[in-house]
């Protein structure tokens, strides 16, 4: 705790001090232009990767980055959904996965998961890339566990689509979808390509985008 503590006075004594204006044109109102939907592994730093100030990403971060389907009893990432896209009008959305990921190693393994059943219950949401994860065939462990954080990105860019406000804004061409892997220890990014439907490198392809 002493450590948070610390970095806060840092913050308030050198960081904030450096960025006063923009705060201050922060402090009644936002314009984040990308909804940024991503895992709540403590690895992952949206603000970080894509090297963004304060106000420019609208963040959801929960465990496996699930995007539940929309239905008759929205929950806190629907609500989420909703307000980024009608309301806060994002042109983006990223849905991005990562390397060494719990949720999906877990799915991934066939983990029993009964000591956790909210866990359990919540990687339900990602039941569709499990059963095409496990049809297919992997030489290891680890692509295994690959493909399945690819293939549960796919998942989540689908169960997007099914909310109103996301159909809306794609039908009215307002609105792109971005499928993203991001791997710790290179740092590399790769992006699902619409077109192909595979994953390729940001890097090379800084244009890629998945709908």
């Amino acid at each position: 705790m002493q450590a948070l503590i610390d970095g806060f006075l840092k913050f308030q004594q050198e960081a904030y001090p450096q960025r006063s204006a923009l705060f201050r044109q922060l402090a009644d109102s936002q314009a984040p232009g990308a909804l940024f939907i991503t895992c709540s592994d403590s690895r992952v730093v949206p603000e970080l990767l894509t090297q963004q100030e304060p106000g420019a990403l609208f963040v959801i971060r929960n465990a496996g980055n699930i995007v539940p389907c929309y239905g008759p009893e929205p929950g806190g990432v629907t609500a989420s959904v909703e307000y980024a896209v009608a309301a806060l009008g994002v042109a983006d959305i990223v849905v991005c996965g990562h390397s060494d990921c719990g949720a999906m190693t877990a799915i991934a393994n066939g983990c029993c998961l009964d000591h956790l059943p909210a866990v359990a219950g919540w990687l339900r949401h990602a039941d569709s890339a499990k059963v095409v994860n496990a049809a297919r065939r992997h030489d290891n462990a680890r692509q295994r566990l690959d493909d399945m954080v690819r293939e549960n990105v796919i998942a989540q860019l689908a169960n997007l689509k099914t909310h109103p406000s996301v159909a809306l804004a794609m039908r009215q061409g307002r609105l792109t979808l971005h499928g993203w892997v991001y791997d710790i220890e290179t740092g590399a990014i790769l992006a699902l390509d619409h077109a192909s439907q595979r994953f390729v490198s940001l890097a090379d392809f800084p244009l890629t985008r998945a709908a």
